[in-house]
């Protein structure tokens, strides 16, 4: 195939085009992957999640017989604790499937807003 010698130039120049809008796009006009996206989406999944059932939680504590007990035992542990008693005490599992990484997310966001 014989390509005349006035397209090589052209040629050249809309594949090094390419590769910069590439860059700049990926780099700097906030291009993502599908991968990427899949993560971001899962990462707000789970905050959205955790955000609507810690104040499940926090009502669920509350109601319990022996809440003001639990609460000054709750703000007499360590703060990095806190989730581990709430999760223990029961009051941060909900109906349904739950992995162990979302039950401790709610406990800590939970024990987060009974101390507040």
């Amino acid at each position: 195939m014989n390509i005349p010698p006035d397209t090589k130039p052209a040629l050249w120049g809309a594949a090094g085009g390419a590769v910069v809008l590439a860059i700049i796009g990926f780099n700097y006009a906030g291009w993502v992957t599908g991968g990427k996206a899949e993560m971001t989406a899962a990462a707000r999944a789970d905050t959205a999640v955790v955000t609507a059932l810690a104040p499940v939680c926090q009502a669920r504590f509350m109601q319990a017989g022996d809440a003001s007990t639990q609460l000054e035992a709750l703000k007499k542990i360590e703060t990095w604790s806190q989730g581990e008693f709430v999760e223990k005490g029961g009051w941060a599992r909900m109906p349904g499937p739950q992995t162990p990484a979302g039950l401790t997310a709610v406990a800590k966001a939970c024990a987060s807003l009974l101390t507040a």
